[in-house]
């Protein structure tokens, strides 16, 4: 009998910018060639492949003064919010980025996918030149990842934004409430606010959002429900 055939996923070695909570899982993912930059530190300009960006958001610009213009094209971006205005207004138009429907609660404690019982596939997508090596980084960590373009990707942002503007906004009002809390015992506060923020979203960018948006963000809560609620960096999401 021929001995079964095991598949091993090539991983490119990446720049990672950040080595907090979702850098330091990004790390762990590959094969030990990556380069972590820290806070503070320069981007090497002559270290090939991807720039994974996992800092906070109000430290973005921090890091494209940290990295040398040739390499922003490398840069792959893995903040939440809208990041469009910003891109723009820096000259970097078609950003790759990461919608990471992953949660890691603590530094060092294994990731966790965000497969849902509405989509068992997962939701993390990726969008740009670097997204299908992205993908296989994900992929060998054993969370899930499809690569998009980008007008999909832009409404998939968009629903990620509506699920952390809501679910964050209803836990701050309940102090020590977790999404999981926000979901189950707050649903009526926090559908309400969705269905609000969707129809701002919807009337600003002309999207128009699948009828199935709130019980499939309601689900990610589920399945995520030990993350904790927090208002955070509210002039930059």
């Amino acid at each position: 009998m021929a001995a079964p055939r095991i598949t091993i996923t090539k991983v490119v070695p990446a720049v990672i910018v950040g080595g907090g909570r979702v850098g330091k899982v990004l790390q762990a993912m590959g094969n030990g060639e990556d380069a972590l930059v820290s806070r503070g530190e320069r981007v090497p300009h002559d270290f090939p492949g991807p720039i994974l960006v996992c800092t906070r958001n109000d430290d973005l610009e921090a890091v494209l003064e940290a990295t040398p213009k040739a390499r922003w094209k490398d840069l792959v971006f893995f903040q939440n919010g809208m990041l469009e205005p910003w891109f723009q207004s820096k000259g970097l138009g078609d950003a790759d980025q990461v919608l990471a429907y992953f949660a890691v609660a603590k530094l060092g404690e294994p990731p966790i996918d965000g497969k849902t019982d509405t989509n068992p596939e997962g939701l993390t997508a990726a969008y740009g030149k670097w997204g299908s090596e992205v993908a296989s980084r994900l992929h060998a960590g054993g969370l899930s990842c499809k690569v998009i373009d980008k007008e999909a990707f832009q409404k998939q942002m968009l629903e990620k934004l509506i699920w952390i503007s809501a679910f964050m906004l209803v836990g701050a009002r309940h102090p020590g409430a977790t999404v999981g809390d926000v979901e189950k015992q707050y649903r009526t506060e926090v559908s309400s606010l969705i269905s609000e923020l969707a129809a701002a979203a919807a009337a600003e960018k002309g999207i128009l959002f699948e009828e199935t948006m709130e019980d499939r963000l309601c689900a990610y809560s589920r399945a995520v429900s030990n993350f904790p609620t927090a208002v955070k960096e509210v002039g930059n999401v």
